[in-house]
């Protein structure tokens, strides 16, 4: 169940237009692919450093918290639309995503309060009429006994509709990692992306579909 202190979809909505880039729909949403169903987003394990309570700054930017930059790692932006199995738009939707600093140390109490204060760690987004998300982070980085990963959920009007985990295309750790194992050949092209060089950091297009 979405925690009580999730705000609401109206407020969240207003946010959300602030918090997007506003960009064209995906060219894979076509009328054609909307009459055949998507086959929805492999789910994956929460994991346990999920946050207790949210932090006071949890928006996009999640290399900067309050006035403090984050300049370790590679800067990555992680985008994507957040679509049903019709292909349509998960307008009014929310989306978190949290993962370890560059040392491998995640903000959250069973971790030992190790993690870099000016790395924010987590952040929400509301997915905007097109369904497209956007968040400024790093490239995720190992820690021990894990291959570098980000972790993603989607939630719906306080529903829970996906929990996953995204990886590093190419990257060594992923053959070790008994996770990214599990995933059979579909589900490893779904939920591993290509971190590719831009003008502004790296860039891994993510897409989402959830069985809304």
């Amino acid at each position: 169940m979405l925690p009580s202190h999730m705000p609401s979809r109206r407020s969240l909505l207003a946010q959300g237009a602030g918090w997007v880039a506003a960009t064209g729909a995906a060219t894979w949403l076509s009328p054609a692919m909307a009459q055949t169903p998507l086959r929805p987003t492999p789910s994956q394990s929460e994991g346990p450093f999920y946050p207790v309570a949210l932090p006071s700054d949890h928006d996009f930017d999640l290399l900067r918290t309050g006035s403090a930059a984050y300049h370790k790692g590679q800067i990555a932006w992680v985008e994507g639309v957040v679509t049903d199995t019709k292909g349509l738009p998960l307008s009014g939707a929310v989306i978190d995503i949290w993962q370890c600093d560059h040392e491998g140390n995640y903000h959250h109490p069973r971790d030992g309060g190790k993690a870099d204060p000016a790395f924010q760690g987590f952040g929400r987004v509301a997915i905007g009429k097109d369904g497209r998300y956007r968040f400024r982070t790093m490239k995720p980085a190992p820690y021990s006994g894990r291959t570098p990963h980000i972790h993603v959920k989607v939630w719906l009007d306080r529903k829970e509709l996906l929990t996953t985990q995204l990886y590093v295309a190419g990257d060594p750790g992923n053959e070790r990692d008994g996770l990214w194992r599990r995933l059979d050949v579909r589900e490893r092209t779904a939920l591993t992306r290509a971190f590719a060089p831009s003008a502004d950091g790296m860039r891994a297009e993510f897409p989402i579909v959830v069985q809304a």
